[in-house]
């Protein structure tokens, strides 16, 4: 066929995709067929022989052929028809339900014989398969030990329609041609660009997948390594125009402090000043693990900058957190005459044109904010510290516009995610690095336990216990909506149902992604007083904020989150001088499943925790959970990819060392590979 398209053409060249599907496409921040086509897989439906009934296990996804042995039911639940019957085979029992598919009950009755693949769980100590797909003998039989490709979806937009929009697009574009050095590939053994993305998508086998998946992983690492070695090159070594002395008043915070700062903590203090009176230009990570104490040593970081009669910014993921963070900094600065503002999206035009002025004029000597610090209408007088948040995940152009705004101040990043050494020297190349690795002698550990269905009574009679104390609770879901797996906990029909199961004196709300700024915010705020006791969330509650009275985590489906991020999640609690306790709810009866969520049982450790969960993970664990973190790649995963990490950063370093501008002619579509994707890589 005559390949028609271009990668740059918007996705409506592809027949089927009308206006109506181009928005939708758009929803999943797809515009052209290059975005499509790197649309990855998030994992595969691998068909296996059908099983008997007696050897399913929970937390797996299994194919069956049974007879319907008793009448189905069909029921309707706040709006959701629920459509469940009894299947069974000469081994077992099983329950199947269905929802929003009342049609069903034309096709299932009495003695119907079902070929049904789907999730496997436990309820009540019967087996349940939800959402099954019905397959025919015709269809079981093509699909048997094929990987067939499962993408990310919005509402409106199936499987189906993506795959085959992908498929069109495979064929009709010009994949010819490759990047990446042709010295590169033999050398890392990695296969070409045009069967990367053929075989990425729809692979022949487990082993063609991997090969396809280890090229894109590669590239994705390698462009990275590449483009954080060029930011390197311009940043690094130049002197800095905002030289500083040693300040008494830092001595003085440190001496007001009700606690001792802890050894890790004084170590990377003096890196810190260090780096403030060295003259250069300091761009340093600190990493530490949740509530190591890193944001009082950007307190001290920010002091230490007023005190030389330069200005201050800290910028955070969330309005909540900007709030307490301007909270805590005017409270423990404004005994040294310091002045800070807050600058947030949600403020009025008013409040904003003040704040500016504020800035402007130098009045304020630290401002404390989200993304609006780095808009057009702000304008700093002697910017020389910038302390960024490593769960902002903001990308190099917004950084570039930070640095631009104080003329080259200097920057901290601070960042919770425990990730190996030399796997955060790679990652950030242009930063020095500091370790906070000793939390506080004050804190007490979090108590742990993972569990089953069986304790779900006793876990609500806790968190009443606690609430009656006076303490609060986060409830962590892993879906916000009904989608086609059934079985996660949904976030709004869970908060119902804890409604239900808790007194009425207890306030239960939710929170998820998909809720307006301002509501997140006003739901955040009121858990913070304490006016709501029970918080219901997504993952959002990750780059949360501090809530020293929330004593309880508790995790549904704890299986399917990474350790690190569990770890994190569990970073909420444990904030304040009570003791604080993390239920981890998992009904998964596989052996793997158990020994990992008894990794994070056992400690509290997040560089533990990393290390060993890189232990656990083989080539059959790349897709499914991916370890939440400081970078958002496509396909590549910090912890399971560590090892190909390590290779493209060395092939990245070898060009570098050649031709960092990537002058040389044979470089030409490395050159404008790497420019495309810098502008959206993400720091």
């Amino acid at each position: 066929m005559e390949q028609t398209m271009e990668r740059k053409d918007s996705i409506s060249v592809i027949k089927g995709i009308g206006e109506k599907t181009q928005k939708l496409f758009a929803k999943l921040d797809i515009f052209t067929v290059e975005d499509l086509i790197e649309h990855y897989p998030r994992g595969y439906d691998e068909y296996e022989e059908i099983i008997p009934v007696g050897q399913l296990v929970s937390g797996t996804i299994a194919t069956i052929e049974v007879s319907i042995v008793a009448n189905p039911q069909l029921k309707k639940v706040r709006g959701l028809t629920i459509f469940t019957c009894r299947g069974r085979d000469y081994s077992g029992d099983v329950m199947l339900t269905w929802f929003n598919m009342p049609f069903l009950k034309n096709t299932i009755r009495i003695g119907t014989r079902l070929i049904v693949r789907g999730a496997v769980t436990r309820k009540n100590q019967s087996l349940v398969m939800e959402q099954p797909k019905l397959l025919s003998k015709e269809e079981y039989v093509n699909c048997l030990h094929t990987l067939q490709p499962v993408y990310s979806l919005t509402k409106g937009l199936s499987n189906h329609m993506v795959t085959k929009a992908i498929q069109t697009a495979v064929k009709e574009l010009d994949l010819t041609g490759d990047y990446l050095p042709s010295e590169i590939r033999k050398k890392y053994k990695l296969v070409d660009y045009k069967s990367a993305i053929k075989r990425i998508h729809f692979p022949t086998d487990k082993h063609t997948m991997l090969e396809a998946r280890k090229r894109i992983v590669f590239d994705e690492f390698f462009l990275f390594s590449l483009a954080m070695m060029q930011i390197k090159k311009t940043k690094n070594n130049k002197k800095s125009r905002y030289q500083m002395d040693l300040s008494e008043d830092c001595d003085q915070l440190i001496e007001n402090l009700p606690y001792d700062l802890t050894n890790a903590q004084k170590k990377v203090w003096q890196e810190i000043k260090a780096d403030l009176t060295g003259g250069m230009i300091a761009n340093r990570l600190i990493q530490g693990d949740v509530g190591s104490g890193k944001t009082i040593i950007a307190a001290l970081a920010l002091l230490m900058t007023v005190k030389n009669g330069y200005q201050g910014a800290i910028m955070v993921p969330t309005e909540v957190l900007a709030k307490q963070h301007y909270e805590s900094l005017t409270k423990e600065l404004s005994v040294f005459g310091v002045h800070c503002i807050l600058l947030v999206g949600s403020m009025t035009a008013k409040e904003k044109r003040e704040a500016y002025k504020k800035i402007q004029t130098h009045e304020a000597d630290i401002i404390v904010g989200t993304h609006a610090l780095i808009q057009e209408k702000v304008v700093y007088d002697k910017l020389a510290l910038v302390v960024t948040d490593e769960q902002h995940r903001f990308g190099v152009k917004q950084r570039e516009t930070f640095l631009s705004k104080g003329e080259n101040p200097h920057v901290l990043v601070m960042s919770a995610t425990p990730i190996p050494r030399t796997l955060a020297i790679i990652l950030y190349g242009d930063l020095d690095l500091s370790v906070i690795d000793e939390l506080p002698a004050t804190r007490l550990p979090i108590k742990n336990c993972v569990v089953n269905e069986s304790y779900r009574p006793n876990a609500y009679r806790f968190i009443e216990k606690e609430i009656k104390k006076g303490r609060q609770a986060y409830v962590i879901c892993p879906m916000v909506e009904e989608s086609e797996t059934m079985e996660a906990e949904n976030v709004i029909d869970y908060t119902e149902k804890l409604k239900q199961n808790l007194p009425p004196f207890i306030v239960v709300e939710y929170l998820h992604g998909k809720m307006k700024a301002k509501e997140k915010n006003e739901i955040m705020e009121r858990f913070v007083r304490g006016e709501i006791h029970v918080l219901v969330s997504t993952t959002v509650v990750e780059v949360g904020v501090n809530v020293p009275n929330a004593t309880i985590m508790m995790i549904e489906n704890a299986e399917r989150f990474g350790l690190a991020q569990l770890h994190q999640l569990r970073g909420r609690v444990g904030r304040g001088e009570y003791q604080s306790y993390c239920i981890l709810f998992s009904n998964a009866e596989k052996k793997e499943t158990k020994e990992r969520l008894d990794i994070l049982n056992h400690s509290n450790d997040g560089f533990y925790i990393a290390s060993e969960d890189l232990k656990l993970r083989g080539p059959g664990d790349l897709f499914g959970i991916r370890q939440s973190g400081m970078l958002e790649f496509k396909m590549a995963d910090v912890f399971n990819d560590a090892e190909i990490l390590k290779d493209a950063s060395e092939a990245a370093k070898e060009i570098a060392k050649k031709d960092v501008r990537l002058m040389l002619k044979k470089y030409v579509a490395l050159k404008e590979k790497l420019h495309l994707y810098a502008e959206d890589i993400y720091l």
